[in-house]
């Protein structure tokens, strides 16, 4: 028997130019979370006419591809997240969005382009792979209750046995990839306070009771939560975001509303946080003789790296791109709705920067000017294809 001889790094090297186009094509035609139509539409043919790749829908704008191996094995799965924000992009590109208002400005276009790279690859590597490779094409990992969630409970991640997702970082080195062990982002949730007041006119305060008033004592109540509810070994954020109340400077509303987000690592700490909040409002606006509607929605859960996986990743990296392209992350404050495939099964969340070397280039994400290298996508297609061929045929 003639043994089977494959150029891997040939492959991935023969689709840089299609994921700079894809990812080009992608950042012009953006879509919102749970809008993403021609996008999925656009991955399903692309996935359908690399072959080798059974190709279905999970939800109305996700897709999934599966990839068998000629012998058997594990189950694993590769996600990439679709959706662009509501933003007017300021970025001046060639290929800017089309659709005024919206803009990938997270990076999700790249995702999308490294991942359909990757599966392009793998695609012809069938004969080589032992066990089952699912490409998943996440909807809405902007807008909760999110895509990842929806495609966990139509059955996608069912018989998963690990996952793997990478996320491009606008201001980190472009090419250096980061990685944590453990936690890897926070829960996120939210929540929205309606006061209901009595209002009146300016002048005569004493009349009405005053929501704006009561409003600025909740926050202020709510802003000391961390540092006198919360052990200063657990990090956690609450930040209020948004107050509205008032239509003129001489009258006094009857209402205002405000809201904010919730960000935790620690599950007794999330589950705490709103039985603290709905206390110091009932008490400051019973107090005041003002009443409530406290809506608390609880969120993305935190992103939690599993550490056999994870190391298998590290491996990966050391061996393909050397020692110096990894570094040990921190967890961050931010989230992902990835946690619902890591939930699932056992994951890894990895970063990989794709910043420029002038900084001042480097604008975050979800910025109208926000932007990525797009040297950095090839280096995102090896890390998908060696990962994935680590996992399954040495793990």
């Amino acid at each position: 028997m003639i043994e089977r001889v494959v150029d891997i790094q040939k492959l991935i090297e023969a689709v840089e130019e299609e994921i700079i186009e894809w990812r080009r094509h992608f950042h012009e035609n953006p879509e919102l979370s749970f809008q993403e139509f021609e996008t999925s539409n656009y991955v399903y043919e692309k996935l359908q006419s690399f072959g080798n790749i059974e190709v279905s829908r999970v939800t109305p704008t996700s897709v999934m591809g599966r990839l068998f191996g000629s012998q058997s094995g594990k189950v694993l799965g590769l996600r990439a997240d679709m959706d662009a924000l509501p933003i007017l992009e300021e970025t001046g590109l060639p290929f800017a969005s089309k659709n005024k208002g919206v803009m990938h400005a997270c990076g999700h276009d790249g995702h999308t382009a490294m991942l359909l790279g990757a599966a392009k690859v793998l695609s012809q590597l069938k004969e080589d792979i032992k066990g089952e490779i699912r490409f998943f094409f996440q909807h809405a990992e902007e807008l909760s209750p999110g895509g990842a969630q929806e495609m966990v409970k139509a059955g996608a991640a069912d018989g998963l046995d690990g996952v793997i997702g990478l996320h491009l970082g606008s201001q980190g080195p472009l090419g250096k990839f980061s990685l944590c062990y453990g936690h890897v982002t926070a829960a996120c949730d939210d929540f929205d306070i309606v006061i209901q007041g009595k209002g009146g006119h300016g002048s005569a305060p004493e009349e009405t009771v005053d929501p704006i008033a009561i409003g600025v004592q909740l926050v202020n109540g709510i802003n000391q939560f961390i540092s006198r509810k919360v052990d200063a070994s657990h990090r956690a954020v609450i930040t209020v975001a948004q107050f509205h109340g008032g239509t003129a400077n001489n009258i006094i509303p009857d209402k205002v509303t405000l809201g904010g987000t919730v960000r935790t690592f620690d599950p007794e700490v999330r589950k705490q946080i709103p039985i603290w909040m709905e206390k110091l409002t009932k008490g400051i606006t019973e107090a005041h003789g003002a009443t409530y509607e406290l809506n608390y929605d609880f969120g993305y859960s935190p992103t939690i790296n599993d550490e056999k996986v994870t190391s298998l990743v590290e491996q990966t990296i050391v061996e393909t791109f050397g020692e110096s392209s990894f570094v040990r992350g921190t967890a961050l404050m931010g989230s992902e709705d990835f946690s619902a495939f890591a939930e699932a099964a056992p994951g890894c969340f990895a970063f990989l920067g794709a910043g420029s070397d002038n900084i001042a280039e480097n604008y975050p994400h979800h910025h109208p000017k926000f932007d990525v290298k797009e040297e950095a996508l090839i280096l995102g297609v090896q890390y998908f294809v060696r990962s994935a061929l680590k996992y399954l045929n040495e793990n």
